[in-house]
């Protein structure tokens, strides 16, 4: 059974007239977080495009980028985008229910964030109102200053690119603190323990541009230390 089946069986579940803020009060246990993981991108995709008053088809492709759709599963995908549109629940209605469905550390906010932003910045823009969204969001999921800066620094186009705010470090921090931190980054993106988060096998390719960033974000710090003068 698809992933998308399985959010038609979901969204079939809530009774007539339910927002669709409901459906993460009732997925709370795995493989059911898998679902509610790809339906809060959905949700929280379809309240951002908005979020610069407009939704672009540029930002439709981002997500299609994100997630795989089989064609005969567009409609179902279809389907709780066009309800995250009509719902009069806000963005951080949204967000508290899905933090609270997670409800630990462990959760895949992170995940969820890095998929936002690849849909905020689709259509060539970052605003304010973007930023203040996606600020917000993180600070319900519980993220760190770091940890919101690090995606913001990854995705946002003319936000600096500094290689120590990717891996989350002070620049003043001992090499050994930094490459456990790049290599924690890395642990971290293991397709198992992003599944084990509650990331969907169809999502892992979110991880594939945050290996690369992190890499070569280690990269540039190790070499610039390999040529300072001693």
């Amino acid at each position: 059974m698809s992933i998308w089946t399985r959010i038609s069986e979901a969204l079939a579940a809530l009774a007539n007239g339910e927002p669709l803020a409901r459906v993460f009060e009732k997925l709370r246990t795995p493989p059911e977080r898998s679902v509610a993981f790809t339906i809060a991108v959905i949700a929280l995709g379809a309240k951002i495009a908005k979020a610069d008053g407009q939704v672009t088809r540029n930002e439709v492709v981002a997500f299609r980028e994100v997630f795989h759709i089989p064609p005969e599963d567009e409609a179902n995908a279809a389907r709780v985008f066009n309800l995250a549109r009509q719902d009069v629940a806000g963005f951080d209605e949204y967000a508290r229910k899905i933090k609270a469905m997670f409800g630990t550390r462990n959760g895949p906010f992170c995940e969820l964030v890095e998929g936002l932003f690849h849909i905020a910045v689709a259509d060539g823009h970052y605003d304010e109102r973007e930023d203040t969204f996606l600020a917000h969001v993180a600070d319900i999921f519980g993220l760190t200053t770091a940890q919101f800066q690090s995606i913001r620094t990854r995705f946002v186009p003319d936000a600096p690119k500094d290689p120590y705010t990717v891996l989350g470090v002070s620049p003043d921090a001992p090499m050994d603190e930094i490459r456990r931190a790049w290599r924690r980054a890395v642990q971290d993106s293991h397709p198992d323990r992003m599944i084990a988060r509650g990331v969907p096998r169809e999502a892992i390719k979110l991880a594939e541009r945050r290996m690369q960033d992190i890499n070569r974000a280690w990269e540039t710090i190790s070499s610039t230390a390999a040529r300072a003068p001693v």
